[in-house]
């Protein structure tokens, strides 16, 4: 496709980014009409994911034009909004519409326009926050996240994280989609992957240029933390559509999520925004979904939920849903935790100085792993043993662990060293205790007076002993 007819050409599957205004009162005459027609069959029969479909969709708009069926429109935005329907007649695709474009200021193909453009998806950035519109806690410790739109990857990510981190302490999930039109496939990627923990194929995306199918699977790692087992609710309504159809219909099919409120649009062909002219663009589907598990998609039928109300009362019915999943979710983690503590416990308590402490790290490293301790409550259970249980050992233990899991910590290494001064460990200590020293100078940490004053101690009483 040759760059200069081409709006923008997006691997989004709506027109979440297409920032379109309408100069809907400008007059047109058969002429303009006449070729407009002429360049979007053009466009259609090169670019339409299916050529044939595009082929008849652009017989039928030559046809309706030799009959006269355009003549009543004598306005851009009447023009485009009947050129729409008679478009989606023959294709049935929801995706394709023609739309006004923003009447600009400077000239086309100038430096001022590219200017002018830039300067408009700068503040449509700032204003729209890459399509998130709220989060919150609701009681029964459930998290809601209304979603607008999937923003581009490369800008969306770092706010999905933030996001996503509000939400990581929930007992079950719910995601407002709604108000949702789609967006970037890649972003409905990466937000997929916060609710996976094992590689799972998602959707796959085929292309009509270079005949080719793109897979798209969760990814390993995502900006914040997982959440694989937290129970999870998608709210839809008749306006969800595209991309956020997609992220509906993985989780859906692969019974990741409860889907709550009424049947999707039906829009599963992603595509990009082509320029008919300089008043007009057309958004052309150049190429179609299809899910690993169905092998179809939901194109022309939508994404039907698995628990059907009307998008009113859609919240309240997932919010019923979600406390009593959320009860479940939390008693079971609940009697899961208190069991991982009790056998480190147990480990901790038959430590006598002989035994090997990999079995220790190991348990540690996955109570952070699962958010059940942090490098804080690792440095006072150690002092728990440490002064009032007076087990050194498992103290040692411990807080060694805290120096492998959060190396880059002053904090960590110098309460090892205390524990291993405790043990007569000071040849050890002193490095330790050296070692807290330096993170702190590089760190510029307000406590480094009295981790060189503890390094000192220390090295005078092995000293003193050597």
């Amino acid at each position: 496709m040759k760059v200069h007819l081409m709006l923008l050409h997006l691997s989004f599957f709506s027109l979440f980014y297409l920032n379109l205004w309408g100069q809907e009162s400008m007059a047109v005459d058969g002429t303009y009409k006449k070729e407009a027609i002429e360049q979007l069959s053009a466009l259609m029969i090169e670019n339409y994911v299916y050529e044939d479909i595009a082929r008849k969709t652009a017989d039928h708009l030559n046809k309706q034009l030799k009959s006269g069926q355009f003549k009543a429109f004598k306005e851009l935005g009447a023009f485009a909004e009947a050129l729409t329907k008679e478009v989606q007649s023959i294709n049935k695709d929801k995706h394709m519409r023609i739309r006004p474009m923003r009447p600009r200021s400077a000239p086309q193909n100038t430096p001022e326009r590219l200017v002018e453009n830039q300067i408009e998806q700068w503040k449509y950035r700032r204003q729209i926050v890459a399509g998130f519109r709220e989060a919150r806690k609701i009681d029964g410790n459930i998290g809601y996240l209304d979603l607008r739109g999937f923003a581009g990857l490369d800008w969306g990510a770092p706010i999905a994280d933030h996001y996503m981190h509000l939400l990581s302490t929930s007992d079950a999930i719910i995601i407002d989609l709604r108000k949702n039109g789609g967006g970037s496939p890649a972003m409905v990627q990466y937000l997929c992957s916060y609710f996976f923990d094992e590689r799972t194929h998602l959707n796959s995306l085929y292309w009509r240029a270079g005949d080719r199918t793109e897979e798209f699977w969760t990814l390993d790692k995502v900006g914040g933390q997982k959440m694989p087992d937290v129970p999870l609710f998608v709210l839809t309504s008749s306006r969800t559509f595209s991309g956020a159809e997609e992220f509906s219909y993985n989780m859906q099919t692969r019974k990741r999520a409860t889907l709550v409120g009424e049947t999707t649009g039906g829009g599963a062909n992603p595509g990009g925004g082509f320029r008919i002219n300089d008043q007009l663009t057309v958004f052309i589907p150049t190429g179609a979904a299809i899910n690993p598990v169905t092998k179809t998609n939901w194109e022309g039928v939508g994404v039907v939920p698995e628990v059907k109300t009307s998008a009113e009362e859609a919240l309240d019915k997932a919010i019923d849903l979600a406390t009593e999943a959320a009860a479940a979710y939390r008693e079971q983690n609940e009697k899961k935790y208190e069991a991982l503590l009790t056998e480190l416990q147990e480990e901790l308590s038959n430590l006598d100085g002989k035994r090997t402490t990999q079995s220790i790290t190991e348990k540690v490293e996955y109570c952070v792993k699962i958010g059940l301790l942090k490098e804080r409550d690792i440095n006072m259970l150690g002092y728990e043993y440490l002064q009032r249980i007076k087990n050194t050992h498992a103290a040692e233990a411990l807080l060694k662990a805290n120096t492998i899991l959060f190396p880059e910590s002053v904090n960590v290494y110098d309460s090892y060293a205390e524990a291993l001064v405790a043990n007569g460990k000071l040849e050890v200590a002193v490095k330790n205790y050296r070692k807290a020293v330096e993170l702190a100078k590089n760190n510029d940490d307000p406590g480094l007076a009295m981790y060189e004053e503890n390094l000192e101690k220390a090295q005078r009483e092995f000293a003193k002993r050597n």
